[in-house]
This record gives C-alpha cells, structure tokens and sequence, in this order.
C-alpha cells in the first residue's frame, strides 16, 4: 500500500475527517522512532503521522533518530512525505506565520553520520542537489495559493543545531548570506527520505524572526508557540486539500533515487545489511 507520511507536531492529529485511526508501533534496526505512528485514513487517502518530538514533545531536536523516524514510515508503505515544521525568518519578507516552501538545505549539524542508512558493507551516494521533491513541493503551492495563503515558493532551511537558537552574529551571518529560514530537524528528514525513495517535501511554518532583526522582540519560546497555535489550523488545511492531489503510484524521479547510486557489486552486499534495509533495497534484491 502506498500511504502519505506526515511528520509534525500533535496538532496535525485534530485534523477533521481523519479516520479510523490506530497507534502504531514500528521496529526499526536502528532504534526507536521518535513514538508510534498513528494510522488511519484523511481526504480518500491510507496516512500515517508521526510526532516528530514525540507526544508531549520528549525529544530534543539533536536527539530525533532520523534514521528510525524515515525507515519506520518506509516499513508502513509511505511514498510521500509531508513534514511539517517550525522555522524562523532570517529576512524581512518572511514574517510570522507565513509559509515558505523551501527547495535547499544547508547543512549546520555535526550528525551527517546519522543522515545515511548505508554503511555496513554497502556503499551508497545519493545525488541530493535538489533535495526537495519538485513534484510534491508544487503540489503544497498550489493548495497554498488557493487557500490564499502568504506562501513563498523556494529558499534555503538552514539546519542549526540546537537546542538553543541562535546567537546574534550567527543569525546576523545567516541573514547576511542570504539565506532564508532556519531550523532545526528537516536536512536529516530529507536526506534520509532520499535515500528510502520517498518523495519530501517541507511545509516551513514562520513563527518568529531569528534574532538578527534588531527592532523585534527577542525569540521566545512563549512566541513561538503562540504563532505555532496560528499556523496549525492552516497546517492542517494544507494537509487535507494536498492528500487528493497525490498521485496514487509512486513514479516521481525520487522514487527512483537508489536506481543508480549504490555502488558496491551486489555480491559483495552483506547478508545482515541486505536483511536490515530490505524495505529500501526490496526492488534491487
């Protein structure tokens, strides 16, 4: 079964229509998901959600297990990935709860190793240029423009670290670049939804200014998630109109994205490592 993976935060559960809902637990050979997934059924379409901190929101951004998080939905049959995320504006015309459709990641974390499934005897490199589905990425614009929402088509997410926010000369040096949202979860998302032939894409709720723009207030956590109380209602509309919209196969060049990056001969594949990714290497056994 082809389902739609939706990470986010709980709100995304509330959404109206969403039925036959059931919390699922997954194994994963590389630890825990971030918590069960809850399956079920929205707009015509199997879905399953994921809480990407976890219910009641556990997990630190530099602790979310990626790896788990993208393999687990993979198990459940998802194709497509919509995440759902907080960021802050790193310029002016992004203000608080607009959306920005990002096409870029740049990478600030210290945790590439934990961005990959491969290793263990099988050599992969994905080509991760564009690494947002195009196909998804224009899907959630068009919904966005007919909701008539301030939406921003492309730019750059910078993944920071965390957990604390930036520092004023590391935000006034993301400004400065030219770079246009910042957070702190969704290269790993991407990379690893690459690499599991799962087309991502990232849905960027603004819900502050970083603390480069001088004649605001500081970010807080309070203003946080008082914006991110606005932008869920929004989130969870986007959601329902861009479920019907997704084709039903999965034949999108994402999809495709292993065809011709695993360079180890199929010989040498370790049986362990052939038995832990099976999920993403089925069609290629």
């Amino acid at each position: 079964m082809n389902i739609v993976g939706i990470i986010g935060g709980s709100g995304l559960y509330a959404i109206e229509g969403f039925t036959h809902q059931k919390w699922v637990r997954v194994r994963t050979p590389f630890g825990e998901p971030s918590d069960q997934l809850l399956t079920g059924e929205l707009a015509g379409r199997p879905v399953a959600f994921l809480p990407r901190h976890g219910r009641g929101h556990r997990i630190l951004p530099g602790e979310l297990n990626h790896r788990a998080n993208i393999y687990a939905l993979k198990k459940l049959g998802a194709a497509w990935i919509v995440s759902v995320s907080a960021v802050g504006s790193l310029q002016a015309k992004y203000r608080p709860c607009d959306v920005v459709l990002p096409d870029q990641f740049l990478d600030r974390t210290k945790q590439s190793a934990a961005h990959t499934f491969f290793g263990g005897g099988i050599v992969a490199h994905i080509a991760f240029a564009d690494p947002v589905c195009e196909e998804l990425r224009a899907l959630l614009r068009e919904v966005c423009r007919g909701l008539k929402l301030r939406v921003h088509d492309g730019g750059t997410y910078v993944n920071m670290e965390g957990p604390a926010f930036s520092t004023r000369a590391e935000s006034l040096a993301n400004h400065r670049d030219g770079y246009d949202v910042i957070g702190m979860t969704n290269l790993g998302e991407a990379r690893c939804a690459r690499e599991a032939e799962i087309a991502y894409a990232t849905l960027a709720m603004v819900t502050d200014y970083d603390c480069w723009k001088r004649d605001g207030a500081h970010v807080t956590v309070d203003m946080i998630i008082e914006n991110l109380h606005k932008n869920a209602a929004h989130a969870q509309e986007i959601v329902r109109r861009v479920l019907p919209l997704i084709p039903a196969e999965p034949d999108w060049p994402c999809h495709r994205a292993l065809a011709n990056a695993i360079l180890t001969d199929r010989k040498c594949w370790p049986a362990a490592t052939k038995t832990k990714l099976r999920p993403l290497l089925a069609k290629y056994l």
